[in-house]
């Protein structure tokens, strides 16, 4: 697989977002989010979507320069209408939005609709934690209802509805928990296919309900299902799902997953907690010490070989991929490029550029 310098994605996909019509700061929102989350390992949420994005800005899925505006607020609260833009520039215009009021009221609950697909639902608690707060978000995808079913059932339902919190630590990268509800996400699948790979056994059941490993048996038609968190205990992650369209959806004003085929927007929920209006930043700093290292005092099982706290794995994986580059597969660069080229770009001249050897 070949490896490319993240500065050069950075730029070629600026340049690409600008040319479909967002505007320059609208550009680096979204490519940032992008390249971070592959940076963070997270390609599923990355480089894939380049091409994706640029393609559902011709079909009509995003308005390039569509400006978030907020349509209700009081002291503490608010909802967002991201005027069909970016999920990236609304969820960014909400999370600060958010932010802000955490700042003088002590928490804030922020929902956000008509935005598009927010990306890697992790990045925007970690704006809040550089502000020294916690944040948690819940996000599901509106009335889209086919990916994910009930626990009991073999049709998709429900949607893979991600759950993220961020947390400052001192001197330290924040703490991150950045999960879907449902044992994958899908772009994770969409990864898989494209490098040819098969999937972890347990990840997916195809139409009739069977456990599989390929790809296909989920994207294919008729598709499969990815089944929900927690195994044996998979009513565990239905019901967090369940919860998370209420929040995302039903709180947010996008609706809840009704059978729709095409999402056209993700339903989030922003909530911030300022530390100080509840404790000292000095005490909660010491208290999170405290468990750290009370965790890590454990004994090690040699089948997994470490521990780690949560974000530890994306902040290793930024560190090691800031420095070697970012793998993409010969599919998705394929795509990339033909995206760019509708867009009048020279792909060939910017995979030279980009191309660590």
């Amino acid at each position: 697989m070949k490896m490319f310098r993240s500065d050069v994605l950075r730029e070629l996909g600026r340049e690409m977002f600008s040319a479909a019509g967002c505007s320059d700061e609208d550009a680096a929102t979204i490519t940032d989010h992008l390249v971070d989350a592959s940076l963070a390992g997270h390609d599923s949420h990355g480089t894939l979507r380049m091409y994706e994005y640029i393609g559902q800005i011709a079909d009509g899925v995003f308005d390039p320069r569509g400006k978030p505006r907020v349509v209700q607020q009081r002291a503490c609260t608010a909802v967002v209408d991201g005027d069909g833009a970016f999920g990236q520039v609304g969820g960014t215009f909400a999370m600060n939005l958010a932010i802000g009021k955490a700042r003088e009221h002590g928490f804030a609950g922020v929902g956000l609709r008509n935005s598009g697909h927010i990306g890697r639902v992790g990045a925007y608690p970690l704006m809040a934690a550089d502000q020294e707060m916690i944040a948690l978000v819940f996000a599901n995808a509106g009335h889209l209802g086919r990916q994910i079913p009930p626990y009991g059932g073999i049709d998709g339902k429900l949607s893979t509805n991600p759950i993220a919190m961020a947390a400052p630590r001192q001197d330290a990268a924040p703490i991150l928990v950045d999960m879907t509800t449902s044992v994958t996400a899908e772009g994770k699948i969409r990864v898989a296919a494209n490098r040819g790979k098969p999937l972890p056994f347990g990840w997916i059941i195809d139409h009739q309900g069977r456990p599989s490993t390929a790809p296909e048996a989920f994207l294919g038609d008729p598709p499969g299902a990815i089944l929900p968190l927690g195994g044996v205990v998979a009513y565990k992650g239905y019901c967090l799902s369940f919860i998370v369209e209420l929040l995302g959806g039903a709180l947010s004003g996008q609706g809840c997953a009704s059978g729709e085929r095409i999402m056209k927007s993700n339903g989030v929920m922003i909530n911030v907690y300022s530390i100080e209006h509840f404790t000292e930043l000095k005490a909660y700093y010491q208290e999170l010490e405290i468990l750290i290292e009370h965790v890590l005092s454990s004994r090690i099982d040699p089948d997994v070989g470490q521990i780690q706290i949560p974000g530890e794995p994306e902040w290793r994986s930024v560190c090691l991929r800031s420095e070697q580059g970012i793998p993409i597969d010969d599919t998705t660069w394929s795509r990339i490029g033909e995206a760019a080229q509708t867009l009048g770009l020279n792909a060939g001249a910017w995979e030279k550029k980009a191309l660590i050897e």
